[in-house]
């Protein structure tokens, strides 16, 4: 059995798929253990792992707000680098797994010649065309880091995303696992909305949640809302009759759901698809993958994207018919059968145990990085 490192940062959707498949080979007897922020003690523990918390990195909380050149130096942080040399000296690692965001790290493994797998949890049209060539891949590249270096040195390109929706699916070197997500076709005794925004600190998301608040009011549905951790409950308008929690797990909530109305967020996105659910989504974040999100559910037929100024009045309408019956249900339960037949987990340990296998690097299939 191999020795496995996990290499993560608190920013909400990123962490579970690689807590997924994490965890499936742990199950299957590896030796597997996280690398990641303080902040991630508690969830990572929940999973039944166990965390090494960063002490040169950055200090960095999802919770707080966090502007261009913060997340710059977050995804490119050296510090996090040398805690991971610093990890690996006290207990060697066989293979390294990365969140695909993190050149700082990524950058030390490469130079000091560890075997590292890197995962994708967006689409990959995203984070090659215009994550690495937007203002982040920009700044990485002012912070002198090597990031076409870094992807062709990882043996593994693995993506937890769904190839259908992905632009990117048709580029060769990658390997698709699916979402890392569980879930069943939604049996609601009435009809449900679950409102869920994201758990990253986005400005204007308090105003955001409101609207679609006033929005769902007086609609003949049970409203369900999660605000996480960011947004205060007593900051809101609550609509009478509705249910609000700081948080409760998705899967809990979703087998009784008619509709979600969330942000694009691409983890709430695929568990909501999971469970056959059609989607409005309402990105916070235009230079995100949220949008993409939103438009390939859209072009599904699966749901609908609008803007976060959208307005009350024509949000409305919009809830309304994706809350009855019509062509966005079998489009999502289409898309709900693809996701589940995946089984995203197991795929991503299946192909990082036969690499582990090979005991050395045979090729590089990722060599390109645009």
């Amino acid at each position: 059995m191999a020795n496995l490192l996990f290499v993560t940062w608190d920013g909400g959707g990123n962490v579970p798929p690689l807590l997924g498949i994490a965890v499936e080979l742990q199950r299957r007897g590896h030796s597997v253990r996280v690398l990641g922020h303080p902040a991630q003690e508690e969830e990572v523990r929940r999973a039944g792992l166990r965390l090494t918390s960063y002490t040169s990195a950055r200090p960095f909380r999802g919770t707080d707000p966090h502007s261009p050149p913060e997340m710059i130096a977050t995804f490119g942080d050296r510090g996090m680098g040398r805690d991971l040399l610093a990890e690996v000296q006290r207990e060697p690692a066989d293979l390294v797994v990365f969140d695909c965001l993190l050149f700082g790290a990524m950058e030390a493994a490469r130079d000091a010649g560890l075997r590292y797998v890197i995962v994708e949890h967006l689409f990959d049209a995203y984070y090659r065309k215009r994550w690495l060539r937007g203002p982040i891949g920009i700044g990485l590249g002012l912070k002198r880091l090597g990031v076409k270096k870094s992807l062709a040195a990882a043996e593994l390109a693995l993506v937890a995303s769904l190839p259908e929706l992905d632009p990117g699916s048709g580029r060769a070197g990658l390997s698709y696992t699916g979402p890392v997500v569980t879930g069943v076709p939604a049996s609601p005794d009435r009809p449900t909305i679950l409102v869920s925004l994201s758990t990253f600190n986005f400005p204007g998301m308090t105003e955001v949640l409101q609207r679609i608040l006033d929005a769902c009011e007086g609609l003949p549905a049970r409203l369900v809302v999660t605000t996480g951790p960011v947004i205060e409950p007593a900051d809101l308008r609550i609509p009478a009759g509705a249910e609000v929690h700081r948080f409760v797990p998705h899967a809990e909530l979703m087998p009784q759901v008619s509709l979600v109305i969330g942000h694009g967020g691409h983890a709430t996105t695929m568990i909501a698809l999971a469970h056959d659910l059609p989607l409005l989504v309402v990105p916070m974040h235009p230079m995100l993958d949220q949008p993409m999100v939103g438009a390939a559910v859209e072009a599904a037929g699966a749901g609908r994207s609008l803007s976060k100024d959208t307005q009350p009045g024509q949000l409305r309408p919009v809830i309304a018919e994706l809350l009855g019956d019509g062509p966005h249900r079998a489009a999502a339960a289409r898309l709900g059968a693809s996701i589940r037949s995946r089984k995203g987990a197991q795929v991503g340990a299946d192909l990082i145990d036969g690499l582990v296998a090979q005991g050395s690097a045979k090729s590089r299939p990722n060599a390109s990085a645009t």
